[in-house]
């Protein structure tokens, strides 16, 4: 007896596929709009129950074997929970949860152990997380022509997000009395307390050195230390994905001609869309031709996007924390990023756009548009070139450069830290224009917080907490050359005693259209080492044109 069942999978052109089973190993797959006949392999006629009780792998990788043997096709999940631990991706293989299939990534025990992280001569550049993916629940490596689809989930329930949930007490006791012993990495990796021990995973899906990958359609609960982790990828599309997790969300690393849209991504603990460019492969790789379009990211606490409470009361709010789940570029920024479109996409309860390179990498020619913010738990924009350096010796200081943020609106953004961008001494930030851009910060800084001048920290890791508390409410900016804002207007909605602008060590500061709260009492800039610097259009700030300025207020 046949079953049909019609699903729709959403593309560029919308493509209705009908599903007819057949009681043989082989299902096939009919379309009515272009698509080509391919076939399908059900799960659960290799021998998958879909209980949630019995492991499931070997199943699985049994099918997907199957349908490599045969040139290609579908893996295909009916409704069912499916629990397993590695699972191997071939060329040519597509993996189909349907509605009610989930893949439930099994705690390690003694019958149930993960694929073990493979040799790596080049992990003391990043940490273990970026270095190693056949340590996952899914994980695929110099293939092509690999899909992921949905409407079905993948839990990450056995997934660990650090190496000491992958030891007893006891062992991490014993691996940090030990630490004072231990040899000196000269960027600490690798390091026993940051490594899984084998047997255990900490990614949903890893993918490295692969082409042709789209993932679409799926849901991610729990994801570990990355829920998708591509790296090496090209033409990669990750369309209509929702993620909710306990560490990063989706990691773009050293990839080309790449697409991430509709996508949902609730990730408290961590980044949620976060473009790198690591040492990890053995070489510097840049991440270019890249657009993220019409997508959400959140730090809601962990699972309560799921399950459509989005609960706030994970609040670690300190000197150098709060709720993450932002887009950010970097920290790993040792190939560059060229050539990429941010657009049409929400921030809420997280913290703000991040571009950073630090380890000698080209940061250029990036766009940003039609964004929105509210409830941002540090600097709503920061843009940080430093020299960090985390790789192989020889490497100069990057660049970071033509760069264009418009169509920004942020709503209660964090009191400490206004929008930061800085380069370091002899370094500068090239070419930035900012247009139509509207910060709401809480306000309440003080004359004390005024007075400070943020030590330099060119070496450090790139946060914004980094420098402390900033001197501005508004706009610090610092070794920039070529920044241009228009239409830019920031308030506060508790008085605040710091100007809206402090800006140091920057040549051709161009303002227009200006607006920025302030009492009588304050200045709107606080100028320091500026050359060719304009204010005009701003009333009431009167037009200003200043060519040298050693140290100056501008009202």
């Amino acid at each position: 007896m046949r079953t049909r069942i019609q699903f729709t999978l959403v593309s560029a052109a919308t493509l209705t596929l009908t599903l007819l089973f057949s009681p043989t190993s082989r299902t096939t797959f009919s379309s009515s709009v272009r698509a080509p006949q391919s076939n399908a392999y059900n799960v659960k006629t290799f021998g998958a129950t879909g209980d949630g009780k019995m492991l499931d792998t070997a199943a699985i990788n049994k099918t997907v074997d199957a349908a490599a043997a045969a040139g290609g096709g579908t893996v295909y999940f009916p409704a069912g929970n499916y629990l397993s631990v590695s699972i191997h991706l071939k060329s040519n293989i597509a993996l189909y949860l349907d509605q009610g299939a989930t893949i439930i990534a099994a705690t390690t025990s003694n019958s149930a152990k993960y694929d073990p992280p493979e040799p790596n001569e080049w992990d003391k550049y990043q940490d273990f997380g970026h270095s190693h993916w056949h340590n996952s629940l899914i994980w695929g490596e110099n293939l092509t022509n690999v899909s992921i689809l949905g409407p079905g989930t993948i839990w990450g329930k056995g997934l660990v997000r650090g190496g000491n949930q992958s030891r007893t007490q006891q062992q991490n006791d014993a691996l940090n009395a030990a630490r004072a012993t231990e040899p000196k990495q000269p960027f600490g990796y690798p390091n026993p307390r940051d490594a899984v021990e084998p047997g255990w995973a900490n990614k949903s899906i890893a993918l490295k050195l692969c082409r042709n990958v789209i993932i679409r359609d799926i849901s991610i609960l729990h994801g570990g230390h990355f829920a998708i982790l591509a790296t090496g990828v090209d033409n990669l599309t990750i369309d209509n994905v929702k993620i909710d997790t306990n560490r990063d969300g989706i990691d773009i690393d050293a990839c080309k001609n790449v697409r991430v849209s509709n996508c949902t991504v609730n990730s408290p603990f961590d980044d949620g869309i976060c473009p790198k460019s690591s040492f990890a492969l053995g070489y510097a790789r840049a991440t270019e031709n890249v657009t993220i379009t019409n997508c959400q990211v959140s730090g809601y606490d962990e699972g309560t996007f799921t399950d459509g409470t989005f609960k706030r009361d994970y609040n670690r709010y300190s000197a150098n924390s709060g709720p993450t789940g932002r887009i950010k570029f970097g920290t790993e920024s040792n190939g560059g990023f060229k050539n990429i479109t941010i657009d049409n996409c929400v921030f809420d309860y997280c913290r703000g756009l991040a571009l950073e390179s630090v380890d000698g990498a080209l940061l250029e020619d990036v766009t940003i548009s039609n964004i929105t913010m509210r409830d941002i738990a540090n600097c709503p924009i920061f843009l940080r070139l430093g020299s960090r350096m985390r790789g192989p010796a020889g490497a100069p200081v990057g660049a970071l450069r033509r760069i264009t943020l418009s169509n920004i609106i942020v709503y209660n953004a964090e009191p400490r830290y206004a929008a930061i961008i800085s380069g370091i001494p002899g370094h500068d930030i090239e070419d930035v224009t900012l247009n139509n851009i509207r910060i709401y910060y809480k306000g309440g800084g003080t004359k004390q917080q005024a007075a400070l001048e943020p030590p330099e920290k060119e070496n450090d890791y790139p946060e914004p907490s980094m420098f402390g508390e900033i001197p501005a409410y508004g706009f610090f900016i610092r070794h920039v050359r070529g920044i241009e804002m228009n239409g830019v207007n920031v308030s506060y909605l508790k008085d605040d005693a710091r100007a809206p602008f402090v800006i140091f060590g920057a040549k051709s500061v161009e303002f227009r259209n200006l607006k920025a709260q302030r009492s009588s009492d304050v200045p709107a800039f606080i100028l320091k080492d500026v050359d060719d610097f304009s204010i005009r259009d701003s009333y009431p700030i009167g037009d200003v044109r200043l060519s040298k300025v050693k140290q100056q207020t501008v009202n």
